[in-house]
């Protein structure tokens, strides 16, 4: 268990859809209906440990995604 109350979790869980972009980047990430993904926001469908656990890793895989876009950046400009 997170040990987050549902408020709490559902307040995670929006800022993290934000964090990827929106909704439909969301979808993409986790492989969940854009439709499903509202009503995790909104309230209306409880967030389980395992979404949350699953959101974790799809940011850990967006944050290397994003340092490895850094990296090449930075190589580009040393030239």
């Amino acid at each position: 268990m997170t040990g987050l109350s549902s408020q709490s979790s559902q307040d995670l869980f929006a800022h993290c859809v934000q964090v990827f972009g929106g909704i439909p980047a969301t979808s993409r990430r986790l492989g969940i209906d854009e439709r499903a993904i509202r009503r995790f926001i909104n309230g209306e469908k409880p967030i389980s440990d395992s979404l949350l656990d699953d959101t974790a890793k799809a940011l850990s895989l967006l944050a290397a995604e994003a340092k490895a876009a850094q990296s090449q950046i930075g190589a580009g400009k040393g030239g």
